[in-house]
């Protein structure tokens, strides 16, 4: 089986099991939705996920090519001597660097989006912590 038969039904697999898991068969009986939520997530929490990314895209972006001109030259020379080898060798340097610049892409939307994420929150704190303050203050006007 290719590598990208075996993806492709891993990630069918995966996207089952997601499906599966977050069905809601029922609501609570009392109407209070089955208790309360233990989900909080703090700017902190973000910001640190998001610069955990970052740093993998760093990290990542200079250790995934760096055996990029040896693989390349050594596929060339390969191919020349006539070893099928350096076509393959060519191919799976290519497949690696296709998925190592999917997985930077998504490492850099993942930092961009939490880093948005942490300061639209905190706009949005600040626009309410402003507007309460203003009507508790015009509550003493009326």
């Amino acid at each position: 089986m290719s590598f990208d038969a075996m993806w492709g039904q891993a990630r069918n697999t995966a996207a089952a099991r997601q499906q599966s898991s977050m069905r809601i068969d029922h609501a609570a009986a009392d109407g209070t939705g089955g208790g309360a939520s233990d989900y909080t997530v703090t700017s902190p929490e973000l910001r640190a996920v998001g610069n955990d990314a970052q740093e993998l895209f760093h990290h990542l972006e200079t250790d995934a090519f760096h055996a990029g001109a040896t693989t390349g030259t050594a596929s060339t020379q390969l191919t020349d001597d006539g070893f099928k080898t350096g076509s393959a060798l060519f191919t799976a340097w290519d497949t690696w660097c296709s998925q190592a610049e999917a997985l930077l892409s998504a490492c850099a939307h993942i930092h961009n989006h939490l880093e948005d994420t942490v300061w639209t929150h905190k706009n949005h704190e600040e626009t309410l912590k402003t507007n309460l303050s203003v009507e508790e203050i015009d509550k003493h006007f009326k």
